[in-house]
C-alpha cells in the first residue's frame, strides 16, 4: 500500500500556512477563503491518493482491508432536514447528537444557490462537511447493544463505556466510477437502525421507500461526486490513516485532520 506522507506534508503545510495568515489579519475563516485558499491547492496533491478496495472478511481489521459493499442506492440528506417525502424524520439532531445543526452551526442546505465549494454559502461549518449516514446504531436506550462486540471490527480497539458509540466519526471511502470521496459517519440511516448484517457483513441494505437506499450522503460528498439525489455508490471503511488529502480534512471540531493539525499548531507555539 502506498503512503500519502509526502502529499500531507506538502497538504498540511499550505493549509497551515492559510489558517495562520488569516488568524494573523484577526478575521475569522470564511467561504471564500476556503475557495482561495484550499481549493487552489493543485489536483495531484489533494486527491491523487486513494487506497486500494481488496475484499476481506467481516473480522479482519488490518488497515485497508474492508471490503467494497458495491452498487449501493445512495440519497442525499443534510443537517436541519426537516420532514417531508420519503423521509418520515427531521435532521435538526442526529443518532448521536441531540444539537447537531446547533453544533455544525446552521442549516446544511443542498441547493447549489445555498453553498460555496463544498460549504454552506453563509457560514464555516464548525463539523465536518462530508458526512454520512448508515443503517445501524450501536447504542440504544443509553446502552451499548449487546451484539456490538461481535459485530464492530474496531469494537475492542476503541469501546471506552457503555452508551458511547464507537461509531460515531468513523473515516468511509465511498466511490462513483474514477472519483472516490472520504467521510465521516455521523448519523444512522436510511430508515433502518439494525441493518448490521449490511453494514458489517455481505448482505444487501433491507428494502425500503427509497429503493433500497442503503446509505444517506452529505450535499458536500454529493458535490464532490458529481452524484444526482438519488443514485448508486460503493462505498467501504477505512483507517484514518488511509485518508488522503483532500477538502474533507479541511474543516470541523469532529475531523481527525483538524484535530491533529490543531495539536500541532499548539505544541509550535510553545516551542
Amino acid at each position: 500500500m502506498r503512503t500519502p506522507g509526502l502529499f500531507l506534508q506538502i497538504f498540511f503545510g499550505l493549509v497551515v500556512t492559510s489558517h495562520s495568515q488569516t488568524t494573523a489579519q484577526g478575521g475569522a475563516e470564511t467561504p471564500t477563503s476556503f475557495v482561495d485558499n484550499a481549493m487552489k491547492l493543485r489536483e495531484e496533491v489533494l486527491f491523487k491518493l486513494e487506497p486500494g478496495g481488496i475484499q476481506h472478511s467481516l473480522t479482519d481489521t488490518i488497515p485497508g482491508k474492508f471490503f467494497w459493499h458495491t452498487s449501493i442506492v445512495t440519497t442525499t440528506f443534510w443537517i436541519g432536514e426537516t420532514p417531508g417525502g420519503n423521509n418520515p424524520i427531521p435532521n435538526e439532531s442526529s443518532a448521536w447528537d441531540s444539537n447537531w445543526s446547533r453544533n455544525y452551526g446552521g442549516l446544511d442546505l443542498p441547493e447549489s444557490g445555498d453553498r460555496q465549494g463544498f460549504l454552506p454559502a453563509k457560514f464555516v461549518p464548525r463539523q465536518n462537511p462530508f458526512y454520512i449516514a448508515l443503517p445501524y446504531n450501536d447504542v440504544s436506550g443509553g446502552k451499548t447493544k449487546p451484539e456490538a462486540a461481535q459485530i464492530i471490527p474496531w469494537f475492542k480497539a476503541t469501546f471506552v463505556k457503555s452508551g458511547q458509540s464507537v461509531l460515531k466519526g468513523r473515516w468511509l471511502a465511498v466511490r462513483k466510477g474514477s472519483r472516490t470521496c472520504y467521510a465521516q459517519w455521523e448519523d444512522v440511516g436510511p430508515f433502518q437502525t439494525d441493518n448490521w448484517e449490511y453494514v458489517f457483513g455481505n448482505d444487501r441494505p433491507r428494502p425500503n421507500l427509497n429503493r433500497g437506499a442503503g446509505l444517506d450522503i452529505s450535499p458536500a460528498v454529493r458535490d464532490y461526486l458529481h452524484l444526482s439525489p438519488t443514485d448508486t455508490t460503493d462505498w467501504k471503511f477505512v483507517e484514518a490513516s488511509e485518508v488522503p488529502p483532500g477538502p474533507w480534512t479541511l474543516y470541523g471540531d469532529n475531523n481527525t485532520f483538524v484535530i491533529d493539525r490543531r495539536k500541532r499548531e499548539q505544541i509550535a507555539k510553545r516551542q
